[in-house]
């Protein structure tokens, strides 16, 4: 006689196995929707727009300072999008690009900030180059 000392799974364990899955999902989808929270409502704006094109570096704007750059792409420069610079925001305001996503874009302001325009390779984004302090440590 083989006598064997496993239990069978039940139809009610199954369902709580089930309720206990979808229990711990749930909480890590709030801890990661709480953090995302927090990382958005407590970023540091920022006070310096970056403009790369293809990946090469273009130029440095203050967003302290208002003013309007006409960004030009293209092998003969045919290819243009107006960076507006305002009130310490960033935003595209006209694009030669066929969808005009990036002059579609809200205005930027805060560090990590970006406005990406595909078609003419151009990626517009907001830095801060105030030192932030750093926390003591105490050993």
């Amino acid at each position: 006689m083989n006598q064997n000392n496993t239990t069978m799974p039940t139809a009610k364990s199954g369902g709580r196995r089930f309720r206990n899955d979808v229990i711990f999902i749930a909480a890590l989808l709030a801890i990661v929707a709480l953090a995302g929270l927090f990382v958005f409502l407590f970023r540091q704006p920022g006070d310096t727009v970056v403009v790369t094109i293809d990946g090469e570096h273009y130029a440095t704007y203050s967003l302290n300072e208002n003013m309007t750059v006409p960004i030009h792409t293209g092998q003969d420069g045919e290819q243009i999008n107006v960076l507006i610079i305002r009130d310490g925001q960033a935003h595209v305001q006209e694009a030669s690009c066929p969808d005009g996503i990036c002059a579609a874009h809200k205005p930027i302001h805060r560090e990590g900030e970006s406005i990406v325009c595909l078609p003419h390779r151009v990626v517009i984004t907001v830095h801060s180059t105030s030192e932030q302090d750093a926390p003591d440590i105490v050993t």
